[in-house]
């Protein structure tokens, strides 16, 4: 069983109190995705700004009960995560910061870079995107088609992406894009949505809807020579490894919002239905112990990912695939406990199950998922037990 210790179990109390404040808010920004523009004040929003910016490019961390937090730890960010989303997913995500893209920006970036990167971040509110998957090739991120080709002195990037969050609100962000064939020509670089070319169009969705998921053109989008990632790096350390190694950062904090969801249906059931008969109150017994589970393979593949472990990619993968489940079968079962008319009487309840489908194809679907951990097993890089 793994505990926390009492730096990591003072940020989780913080981000509980924080949470709190997100509920009221929630079916606000499920209604009206642009309604995070009048919330920026919240204090877990300002603090999401900042998160994760690593130490030497943040001089103004937030600080609590003694302890200095940057968000770059991945067991950090997976109890912080949980918190917040049983407060809201949908805020979480919405809110500006460098979340994914900075992820990459630390592991590719060079000093000049991140410096560039982390400055415009810590200016103002400044959302940020991560743009991999393309239209026809979805999981199949290695046949992307995205070009960045040279130009005089730069580059220009053509192609499109979908499925980008935040990408239509966000100034700056991270693309992949191909320069020759094979899994060693494909290059992340830096773009600026301002740039002439770059088109964002918002996607109307069911769940997750604060995210703003977007369709992106990109139409001879200039991008400079300094601004592609990782040109201080081996060639095998660029490209789809970089993209690999980032989602296997990123997946355990995924996994952290289903749980999160799981969690707040569990909890509006604890809270609005009092008195259960003996069988249901089983039921949600149950479902408070799957809870549990979930949260200790999470926590786990978080540690083994801040270890660098050589099955932390594979532990992620399975925190995610449980934690997507457990969302989506946490959501269903608690809309069962209040009868027919659930969905429309209880409209949190019914928010929370549409966003917990939204998490099955995040970073991954569990298909992807579970083909990560049949590797794993057939390399021999994971064990099971």
């Amino acid at each position: 069983m793994i505990e926390l210790d009492d730096r990591t179990r003072a940020i989780q109390r913080r981000a509980r109190e924080w949470a709190r404040e997100l509920k009221p808010l929630a079916l606000e920004l499920d209604g009206d995705p642009d309604a995070i523009y009048r919330h920026l004040d919240v204090a877990i929003v300002s603090y999401l700004t900042r998160m994760p910016v690593p130490p030497r490019h943040n001089p103004d961390p937030v600080v609590i009960d003694g302890h200095r937090f940057y968000g770059t730890g991945t067991l950090e960010r997976v109890v912080f995560a949980e918190e917040v989303a049983v407060g809201d997913a949908g805020m979480l995500l919405a809110a500006p910061g460098p979340v994914m893209s900075g992820v990459l920006v630390d592991s590719l970036g060079d000093e000049r870079q991140k410096e560039w990167f982390y400055s415009r971040i810590l200016q103002r509110p400044t959302w940020t995107f991560f743009a991999l998957t393309e239209p026809a090739r979805g999981s199949d991120a290695g046949a992307m088609e995205t070009t960045l080709a040279p130009d005089g002195d730069g580059y220009v990037l053509n192609g499109r992406k979908r499925y980008i969050g935040n990408a239509a609100r966000a100034d700056i962000g991270v693309v992949f894009a191909r320069t020759r064939p094979g899994p060693l020509g494909v290059t992340a670089v830096l773009a600026e949505t301002s740039d002439p070319g770059f088109t964002a169009e918002p996607l109307e969705t069911i769940g997750l809807r604060g995210l703003r998921i977007t369709n992106v053109t990109l139409d001879r989008v200039r991008i400079s020579a300094g601004n592609v990632l990782g040109q201080h790096l081996r060639p095998t350390q660029r490209g789809m490894w970089s993209a690999v190694q980032g989602l296997n950062r990123l997946r355990p904090g995924v996994a952290a919002f289903g749980l999160g969801i799981a969690r707040s249906a569990y909890e509006y059931v604890r809270e609005n239905r009092p008195g259960l008969p003996l069988r249901d109150r089983e039921r949600l017994d149950d479902l408070g112990r799957r809870i549990t589970g979930v949260r200790q393979l999470i926590w786990r593949a978080a540690l083994a990912v801040d270890a660098a472990r050589p099955s932390a990619g594979y532990e992620a993968s399975a925190a995610k695939a449980k934690a997507s489940r457990l969302a989506e079968d946490a959501t269903m079962e608690a809309l069962g406990f209040f009868g027919a008319g659930a969905r429309l009487e209880h409209p949190l309840l019914d928010k929370l199950a549409r966003d917990a489908r939204a998490v099955e194809f995040m970073e991954g679907t569990g298909n992807i998922q579970k083909l990560n951990l049949f590797t794993g097993l057939l390399q021999g890089r994971l064990h099971r037990g």
